[in-house]
């Protein structure tokens, strides 16, 4: 860049810190706050309560699938009516109310102004209110679990006739509370998307060109596009199915008329790209780490860039494959099973450059590469399984069994739960000042990666047995009564057990080191990134002095230098 053109550049920027960073009230800091810092905290610790509750379900569900019948501690007998509104919410919660307030919204908000340079998004009180409605949708959601009736329980699709009708479903009021809460969710997350897109078009430091952008950012962007582009029809028709359940009406109803396949149709044109909105910013969280901890440029840095749109523009096109035994043309069936064994590819192909990456580097195994090599190594397996439910006729034989469970599992944890622990690790140093414990975050490590396998392993095994994972109480059928199904059953719960137990380690570890850990410097990884070059933790408004970017983010052990990182914000002279 010319040295006018940076200038021009320069003011420009600092035209955008415009915003009034004064000393705050306590109301206005932690309760009704401006900073991006403290709205992605808000996000960070909601969304984290929101996945304990639903971690909890998890527990009391799995209690019943391995010990039917009988008391579960904390929760006593498990009703079949109280089991399915576990399992709707807690397939609800974890996907809305915990992956996406963490992985976007929590991470979108700490990093975007701090990575891009600038003191705070361009629209704060927009943050602010898309934070806001998000917590009035998780209260919602919380108490209609406990209105008459109870909670929701015809599953996170929300399949109609079933869903669209209280004679059906038996929960008046939860259902519609269900629908109320996420259509809400869907609008603050709008709001945050339009913040996210506009911050990183507008406030990016001077000098910090296309290719410049760290990963993570690009990643958080385009996954806030595809939300936007995607969750238009299931908006409409979370109305008409609104409609459906309080005025009577039958859109999605076949006694009034209406056709429930539409409401699938709708719903996964959203559900499927939905799966790439949460696991773009997971690739991004440990692309940042892998190359840190590597001490090597990240390999293919355009490729990964290209390939994540690539899969983004593909995400639209895959979305009947979940219907293949709903009635679909079968002619239909055959192209949705070619694009969804494509889209495996870009996927697949970024994985091989996150390893490209790590070969020949000079890896420190610290907590949160641990947690970044782990994210790489289980989503393989969830990919490769993924492969067996994208053909059609695999598919109709695997449908709505635990084989399935399983595969979506193996994809998703490593997503909400591997690479949001790798991203936590990792940025904990810049969001409280201070570090966590390096040997009880790698006890953390092994009691969350082992446990995890013993869940989900055998229940490829029970899957493909025939477990179907829409029964209450699979001894009702004599089939599933079988020594060996009943000890995989018994074996994954058990493992469950010991993953949570070991998540107490990890909250032990927060919320000591929050207050007693030991102090961090303002880049104590050595890493390049401009939210480095700020304070730990950042003052309001982030920068003394905002910073110029001269280079892209990956420059580690460059050839000639002394040191094995290069910041951006560190002239060449």
């Amino acid at each position: 860049m010319s040295t006018h053109a940076h200038r021009a550049a320069a003011s420009d920027h600092e035209a955008h810190g415009h915003h009034d960073h004064h000393e705050m009230s306590f109301w206005e800091k932690y309760v009704f706050p401006l900073d991006h810092k403290m709205i992605g905290m808000q996000y960070f610790f909601t969304g984290v309560a929101m996945g304990v509750i639903g971690a909890l379900m998890s527990y009391a569900f799995r209690m019943q699938m391995a010990f039917p019948g009988k008391a579960v501690p904390l929760f006593g007998l498990i009703t079949p009516e109280f089991y399915n509104s576990m399992v709707t919410n807690h397939g609800s919660i974890m996907i809305f109310w915990f992956a996406m307030p963490v992985l976007i919204a929590a991470f979108g908000n700490f990093l975007i102004p701090l990575m891009c340079g600038c003191d705070d998004m361009v629209f704060p009180k927009i943050n602010r209110l898309s934070y806001q409605i998000f917590l009035l949708s998780a209260i919602i959601l919380l108490v209609s679990i406990f209105m008459p009736g109870g909670g929701f329980g015809s599953a996170w699709t929300s399949y109609p006739p079933l869903s669209s009708s209280a004679t059906y479903n038996q929960t008046p009021y939860g259902a519609p509370m269900w629908l109320l809460a996420v259509a809400l969710e869907f609008v603050a997350f709008l709001l945050g998307g339009i913040n996210f897109i506009t911050t990183l078009m507008n406030s990016r430091a001077p000098g910090m060109k296309m290719y410049d952008i760290p990963v993570v950012l690009w990643m958080i962007v385009i996954a806030s596009i595809l939300f936007m582009a995607s969750v238009g029809p299931l908006i409409a028709g979370a109305v008409m199915l609104f409609f459906d359940q309080t005025m009577g009406t039958g859109f999605f109803d076949p006694a009034r008329g209406g056709d429930p396949v539409l409401w699938q149709h709708l719903f996964w044109f959203f559900g499927h790209p939905e799966v790439y909105v949460v696991l773009l910013p997971a690739m991004g969280i440990v692309a940042e780490v892998l190359a840190t901890f590597a001490r090597k440029k990240l390999f293919g840095y355009k490729t990964i860039l290209w390939t994540a749109i690539a899969t983004g523009v593909l995400s639209f096109v895959v979305w009947a494959h979940h219907q293949f035994v709903a009635g679909i043309d079968p002619r239909m069936a055959n192209i949705f099973t070619v694009t969804t064994l494509l889209i495996s590819v870009p996927v697949t192909e970024m994985l091989f450059v996150y390893i490209a990456t790590l070969y020949g580097g000079s890896i420190q195994l610290t907590t949160p590469m641990l947690f970044a090599i782990a994210f790489v190594a289980e989503f393989l397996i969830g990919g490769v399984t993924g492969i067996y439910l994208g053909a059609s006729g695999a598919d109709i034989y695997f449908h709505d069994t635990y084989f399935v469970l399983a595969h979506f599992h193996y994809t998703f944890i490593p997503i909400a739960v591997i690479a949001v622990f790798a991203g936590v690790y990792y940025w904990f140093p810049k969001m409280f000042g201070r570090m966590m414990n390096d040997f009880w975050g790698k006890v953390h490590f092994w009691g969350t990666a082992v446990p995890f396998n013993g869940i989900f392993l055998p229940l490829f095994y029970t899957g493909a047995a025939g477990d179907h994972r829409r029964s209450f109480d699979l001894l009702n059928f004599p089939e599933m009564n079988q020594p060996a199904l009943i000890f995989a059953r018994q074996f994954a719960t058990v493992s469950l057990l010991v993953m949570l137990g070991f998540q107490v380690i990890f909250f032990i570890n927060f919320f000591y080191s929050m207050f007693r850990g030991r102090k961090a410097g303002a880049n104590p990884w050595n890493a390049n990134t401009l939210e480095w070059v700020a304070p730990s933790p950042p003052p309001h408004g982030n920068f003394a002095e905002l910073p110029n970017c001269y280079r892209g983010p990956y420059e580690y052990s460059v050839p000639g230098r002394s040191s094995d990182f290069w910041p951006q914000n560190e002239p060449a002279n």
